[in-house]
């Protein structure tokens, strides 16, 4: 049985393609407790609300940025790479030009930047995705550009796909 996918094939990853996610996010206090707590990052600024508050520019915790990097790749899966990727290929730049706070609301777009076929995966070809996250207020608070090999949309045999 073949699981369904929403994900996009390598030929619908045109670049220009522009796709504004569907999921928005709220980051609660818990997460970024739990992400910071369980990833083993003690830093105090996003775990210690008196240091936070009286000891750093932004008066309170920092959403953990790791946490907003997971959280604006993951938003964005369902609408690019889901049962329809081959692997994470890595990341070429990874940016935080604004924090976010608990109870901050991601949003996430996603850019095709490149696309080419591979050299050596017949049917499979790399797309170069620009991930941009905004908080509520539309202030660009992460940006990922990554690269992704994905498979090329099935052709279908004689009895169907």
């Amino acid at each position: 049985m073949q699981r369904p996918h929403t994900g996009k094939w390598f030929d619908e990853l045109t670049p220009g393609l522009v796709i504004h996610h569907a999921i928005r996010r709220t980051i609660t206090e818990a997460d970024n407790v739990l992400f910071t707590s369980i990833t083993m990052n003690p830093a105090w600024l996003h775990l210690d609300f008196d240091y936070a508050e009286h000891e750093t520019e932004f008066g309170k915790p920092l959403v953990n940025s790791m946490l907003t990097l997971a959280m604006l790749i993951g938003i964005s899966v369902h609408e690019t790479t889901l049962g329809t990727t081959v692997a994470n290929l890595g990341f070429q730049e990874v940016t935080f030009p604004a924090p976010m706070f608990h109870g901050d609301t991601l949003r996430v777009e996603t850019e095709v930047r490149a696309a080419r076929a591979s050299r050596s995966r017949p049917n499979q070809g790399i797309v170069t995705f620009e991930h941009r996250g905004f908080n509520q207020h539309d202030t660009l608070t992460a940006r990922a550009v990554r690269d992704a090999l994905m498979l090329v949309s099935p052709t279908p045999g004689p009895t169907g796909p």
